[in-house]
C-alpha cells in the first residue's frame, strides 16, 4: 500500500521540495509533556530516560533485566520511535524494595536523567503532548514557497492523519488485519493483537478524514458533525449554532472522525453517511473491531500545530520545533511540507 491509500491527499498543496529526515538520531528529538506532580516517596520509581537509537519497548526490556524485575511491572505512557532521540518518563513498580542498581541498562544509547518516587504507577496515555525538534537537511526547495506554506500550517493546522509508521512496512499491519478479520479470529498475542487493532481503527479514521480533505470539510464543522476540543475526549453534537462557535476558527474547537467499535456512528446527517459508507466498504474490519470488544471512540480532524517556529541552520537544513498532543504524529506535518527522500539521496540542487 501506498503513502497516498494509507493516509490521503494533502490539504495545503503539493510538497514543495524535498529533504532527509532522520540522517541521524538527532535529527528527530522528542520530549514527553507530563503535566504529573510526584510525590517524592511511594512503591513506584519514575525514571526520566534518554534514548538514542532505541524504541520504547526495548528500552522498558533493558530496565526491567537491570532491576530483576518482570518486564510487567514496568510502565510507560506511550511509544517513541526508534530512529530518533526522545526522552520519556518509565515507572517500575518496587513495593517494598529500595531503589535498585540501574547502570546495567545505561549505555551509549540510553541515560537515566531523573528518578523519583511516586505513590501510583504511569498509566498507558498519561503525558499531556510531545515536544519535536525536527531536522530536515539535504533541503531542496523554493524557500518562498516553503516560507508561505509553514505560515499557513500555523494558522490553519494540518489533518490528523494517524502517520504510516502506525502501518507497518507498505501497510503490513492493515493486511495482516484483514487476515484475522476475514477468519473473524483475533491474534492470540497480545501485543500483536492490539498493534493489529489499532492499525485497523487507525486507516478507517484515515480514510474518513481523506474524503473531509478532498471535499474541504476537514476543517469546518458542518451539521450532524461531533465536535471536540484539541484535548478532550469529550465531543458534542453539531448544529447550526455549534457550527457558528468561534472557537472552531481560533482552531481550539474541531470536528472529529470514527475510531470504530461497536455499534453505528453517533454522528447525523452527512457526516453519519460518510462514515457508514466507509465502513460498509471495509465491513470485514469494521465489524471485527466491533466484536473485538471495541468502543467507537472520536478523534479530531483537524490537528492545530502548537508553538510552531522555524529556522534555517544552514542553506540546505531546515529544523522546526512545535508541540503536538500526545497520540500526533510529527511525520504528518512534514508531509504538508516536502517530501522525504532517504538518507543519502538527493534531489536537484537547493533553489532559495
Amino acid at each position: 500500500m501506498t503513502e497516498l491509500d494509507l493516509l490521503g491527499p494533502r490539504a495545503h498543496g503539493a510538497a514543495c521540495g524535498s529533504a532527509v529526515l532522520k540522517a541521524v538520531a538527532e535529527d528527530f528529538q522528542v520530549d514527553e509533556a507530563l503535566d504529573i506532580p510526584l510525590a517524592g516517596e511511594g512503591e513506584h520509581l519514575w525514571l526520566w530516560v534518554e534514548k538514542r537509537g532505541l524504541n520504547t519497548e526495548d528500552a522498558a526490556r533493558r530496565i526491567a533485566r537491570a532491576a530483576g524485575v518482570p518486564l510487567k511491572l514496568i510502565s510507560y505512557a506511550g511509544l517513541k520511535d526508534r530512529q530518533a532521540l526522545t526522552r520519556q518518563w518509565f515507572s517500575l513498580h518496587l513495593p517494598g524494595k529500595a531503589d535498585p542498581d540501574l547502570a546495567a541498562a545505561e549505555g551509549k544509547d540510553l541515560a537515566i536523567l531523573k528518578r523519583v518516587r511516586h505513590t501510583r504507577k504511569l498509566q498507558r496515555g498519561a503525558h499531556s503532548a510531545n515536544g519535536f525538534t525536527l531536522r530536515l537537511t539535504q533541503l531542496s526547495a523554493d524557500r518562498d514557497a516553503l516560507e508561505l506554506r509553514l505560515q499557513q500550517v500555523a494558522a490553519q493546522g494540518i489533518p490528523n492523519y494517524y502517520g504510516s509508521q502506525r502501518f507497518g512496512h507498505d501497510g503490513g499491519n492493515v493486511a495482516d488485519a484483514r487476515r484475522f478479520a476475514s477468519s473473524k479470529a483475533l491474534p492470540p498475542q497480545r501485543n500483536i493483537r492490539s498493534r493489529l487493532l489499532s492499525a485497523a481503527r487507525s486507516y478507517l479514521f484515515n480514510r474518513v478524514l481523506a474524503e473531509r480533505v478532498a471535499d474541504g470539510s476537514w476543517n469546518q464543522a458542518r451539521v450532524g458533525d461531533l465536535l471536540a476540543f484539541t484535548d478532550s475526549r469529550s465531543f458534542f453534537m453539531a448544529g447550526e449554532a455549534e457550527c457558528a462557535d468561534p472557537r472552531l476558527a481560533i482552531l481550539d474547537l474541531h470536528p472529529t472522525g470514527p475510531l470504530w467499535g461497536a455499534g453505528d456512528s453517533p454522528a447525523a446527517g452527512q457526516t453519519a453517511s460518510l462514515e457508514q459508507n466507509i465502513a460498509q466498504t471495509d465491513q470485514a474490519l469494521s465489524e471485527w473491531l466491533a466484536e473485538a470488544g471495541m468502543a467507537h471512540e472520536r478523534r479530531i480532524l483537524r490537528l492545530p500545530i502548537g508553538g510552531l517556529t522555524w529556522h534555517y541552520p544552514g542553506s540546505d537544513i531546515l529544523q522546526l520545533e512545535f508541540v503536538l498532543p500526545a497520540g500526533c504524529f510529527a511525520t504528518v506535518l512534514v508531509r504538508e511540507l516536502v517530501d522525504l527522500l532517504p538518507a543519502g539521496q538527493t534531489d536537484n540542487p537547493c533553489v532559495f
